[in-house]
């Protein structure tokens, strides 16, 4: 378990730059003192790692050393080919399954030799197929609204219209809810009625609440 979090740190500080202890221990879920000795077993293996001091301190790597995933363990590999193989109905909402299906493709041949049978292996073993209903047209448009960060409007035309700022689209029992940003709400399919969109963007809250 220890080796696979030394590469969990060396990861995170090549991908996040420099981070606390503190940082580093909760996304790990392990104690600060923890992490300050695998810290020191980095750098006894010749890691070039930094750690400075202060309240403007941290850990960080130095001589802009970089390194590559060059292997997962057995189970991690098959993890990955269940998470690859698996449906996701957003894709769909987003009409990305072209593109899915070319990243997957691209991210199993650049595994390993090991890894990618392993992974395949679990891909063809096991099939996830979503039983929930594939993204209409008023899902798809919400979904576009959500990554261009634009407005739009909710039961449109009636006396009950609302103007919404998409943030999030959610899918939960096979219905499908938009979190919007202005009310904080999550808004059921059922209280969509018709949808009209609009080209105004609007500025999306820093944290984008679950």
């Amino acid at each position: 378990m220890r080796a696979s979090r030394l590469l969990q740190i060396l990861l995170l500080l090549q991908n996040r730059g420099r981070q606390t202890s503190v940082q580093l221990a909760e996304e790990l879920e392990v104690a600060p003192r923890t992490i300050l000795r695998d810290v020191d077993a980095m750098t006894e293996a010749g890691l070039p790692i930094v750690v400075h001091q202060g309240n403007q301190g941290g850990i960080e790597l130095g001589f802009n050393y970089r390194t590559r995933l060059t292997g997962l363990a057995r189970d991690e590999a098959q993890a990955l080919g269940l998470i690859l193989a698996a449906q996701n109905p957003m894709i769909a909402a987003l009409g990305l399954e072209q593109a899915a299906r070319q990243a997957r493709a691209k991210l199993v041949e650049s595994l390993p030799d090991t890894t990618r049978r392993h992974s395949a292996d679990a891909m063809a073993r096991f099939v996830l197929v979503e039983d929930t209903p594939v993204a209409n047209d008023r899902v798809r448009a919400l979904a576009k609204a959500v990554a261009a960060r634009t407005v739009a409007r909710i039961r449109f035309a009636t006396q009950a219209e609302q103007v919404i700022h998409p943030i999030g689209l959610k899918l939960d029992a096979a219905c499908w809810s938009v979190h919007d940003g202005a009310t904080g709400l999550h808004i059921p399919e059922a209280d969509w009625g018709r949808i009209n969109m609009s080209s105004q963007r609007f500025e999306p809250p820093d944290a984008v609440p679950r």
